[in-house]
């Protein structure tokens, strides 16, 4: 797994993302429909389809990066909506290219001590 900055900003492009589409398209993708700037040195995550495939957007100064990642089984966990752009944290984009669900936090209850 690619390490990732703790300030670098994570967008997902919500809806259905045509695959075949490499750096150029992507990048109009960003531009366009996210209303993002593909230069600016942040993630841009896009999904297939059926769900199983991911591609991920990044310029790092002298040129676009373009990183995939298929699932053998499953999906991955995406949001409900289908318009838009959803910023994620590099935790939650960590989560979610290994397949956890990183839409809701999960919350455990600490033991309480008697003295």
């Amino acid at each position: 797994m690619i390490a990732i900055p703790a300030g670098m900003r994570v967008y997902l492009a919500m809806g259905p993302t045509d695959m075949r589409k490499g750096f150029d398209g992507l990048a109009a993708l960003a531009q366009g429909a996210l209303e993002q700037d593909p230069f600016s040195g942040h993630l841009f995550v896009f999904r297939g389809r059926r769900g199983d495939l991911l591609k991920v957007l990044y310029w790092d100064g002298q040129g676009f990066c373009l990183f995939a990642k298929r699932l053998e089984r499953g999906r991955f966990i995406w949001p409900v909506t289908t318009d838009g752009v959803v910023r994620l944290t590099p935790a939650q984009l960590s989560m979610l290219l290994e397949g956890i669900d990183w839409r809701a936090p999960i919350r455990t209850d600490r033991p309480s001590f008697a003295l």
